[in-house]
């Protein structure tokens, strides 16, 4: 038995620290043993118990994020300590003894000494007493010491790039003037016609687009904090990019915009976005057909859409294109079912997400 509790423990404590490999230092979203699974596990959670509060649900998931995280390195503290409990608990009284009076052989006792030998619960008085048991000791505390740096330091740049992606949502929610209507934005940009300033801002919007997209690929625990506010969604700030790359392709005068159309900034602000809703779809839409059509009364409200879009742009004093509408649906089918699919798997109704469709009747 002792052999067989030393080998689950030595399993354990690799499969743990696999896990800390794959999501602090290889840092690649859906690629984890332990962390991935738990921390979807606890969202939904999340979202179940807050369906039935009420005014009190923005509040309540707000806490998901932080939770999640918490409970993400906890499991790892103690499983860490479980694994070490295992290989420590036949060898009490052996391998390892009390410096004091006779020594404990429980499994709680052993739990103690291998949280304490990875320095997560301070010294003991227990002490190793062969050559194996002081090697296993100093491996531990350094596992121990730089798991300790490694969180710190994941913490420092998981934090720094949420404010990053909450920064980009909210520069896109006032560009389009509080809104979240991309017509707005383009109104904006492109003020009596001059997109020439306007250009700029594109530019530095799609270079933060690529680099909010790469913070989710390498921080998997972004996808879990939510914020009361739908502008700071990813859902609101990717919809609202792609709607205005697909309004600046379909509605803006071929001629006079031909120019910023096949711009490289609005191309990457499309790309860039696209690249982020499939990094998402990854982890929150397995198994959904995301190429399914529209079906006719969807269609219908995008034209209508479409339609009121180009008044806006127009009110702006910028050259539009009477026959676009086409060229817009055809844009539109290749990212509006990623939107409308993530928006309620981050607990987001789509009329907070797609303001303007919400408007069309």
């Amino acid at each position: 038995m002792g052999v067989i509790e030393e080998t689950i423990g030595f399993v354990l404590g690799f499969v743990v620290l696999l896990d800390i490999f794959l999501l602090i230092l290889y840092a690649r979203a859906n690629k984890t043993i332990i962390s991935t699974e738990l921390s979807q596990l606890a969202w939904r959670v999340f979202v179940w118990i807050s369906k039935p509060l009420g005014r009190w649900r923005e509040t309540f998931l707000t806490l998901s994020g932080p939770t999640i995280l918490v409970m993400v390195l906890g499991s790892w503290a103690l499983l860490l300590s479980l694994a070490a409990a295992l290989v420590i608990h036949p060898n009490l009284g052996t391998g390892i003894k009390t410096n004091h009076g006779a020594t404990p052989t429980d499994f709680i006792t052993a739990l103690y000494v291998g949280g304490s030998s990875l320095s997560f619960i301070g010294a003991s008085d227990f002490t190793p007493q062969d050559g194996f048991f002081r090697i296993f000791y100093l491996l531990t505390s350094l596992i121990g010491v730089s798991l300790a740096s490694l969180i710190v330091t994941y913490l420092m740049e998981l934090y720094s790039d949420l404010k990053e992606r909450n920064t980009l949502g909210l520069k896109v929610h006032l560009l389009s003037s509080e809104t979240g209507d991309a017509a707005e934005v383009v109104a904006h940009l492109g003020p009596h016609g001059q997109f020439e300033g306007g250009y700029n801002n594109i530019v530095e919007w799609s270079a933060e687009t690529a680099q909010v997209k790469e913070s989710h690929h390498f921080y998997h625990m972004l996808f879990y904090f939510r914020f009361r506010e739908p502008f700071y969604s990813v859902s609101r700030t990717s919809l609202t990019s792609l709607d205005t790359v697909s309004l600046i392709k379909s509605a803006l005068d071929n001629e006079e915009y031909a120019w910023l159309k096949e711009s490289a900034a609005v191309d990457d602000l499309w790309r860039g976005t696209m690249l982020e809703l499939r990094t998402l779809a990854k982890d929150f839409l397995q198994g959904e057909d995301l190429d399914a059509p529209p079906d006719q009364q969807t269609l219908e409200r995008w034209r209508r859409r479409y339609y009121d879009g180009v008044e806006r742009i127009k009110a702006a004093g910028i050259k539009t294109t009477t026959n676009g509408v086409e060229d817009y649906i055809s844009l539109r089918k290749q990212w509006d079912r990623h939107i409308t699919l993530l928006a309620p798997q981050f607990a987001y109704d789509m009329n907070e997400i797609d303001t303007a469709l919400a408007k069309v009747k």
